[in-house]
């Protein structure tokens, strides 16, 4: 009773299959895939470390931190009342 034979999976299945369809599944494993590649590279670049960058990409990232800070507006929410 504790686990779940083949043939419980094989029903759930074909419940989920009848539900979203093959097409809409098929959209879902590719995006998953996708979403799952994107994380690897990710975690590739940032295994990287600051000495192999170039260092005219340093100024670069302090400019535009720079202009960042400069259209960044803070404002006070009022309350309703």
């Amino acid at each position: 009773m504790g686990s779940f034979s083949i043939w419980h999976w094989l029903i759930v299945l074909l419940i989920v299959v009848m539900v979203f369809g093959t097409k809409k599944l098929k959209n879902i494993g590719s995006d998953l895939g996708g979403a799952v590649k994107g994380f690897k590279d990710g975690m590739k670049e940032g295994g990287t470390s600051d000495a192999a960058q170039p260092a005219s990409a340093a100024p670069a990232a302090q400019v535009a931190q720079g202009a960042a800070e400069k259209t960044t507006i803070d404002v006070e929410a009022k309350t309703k009342s």
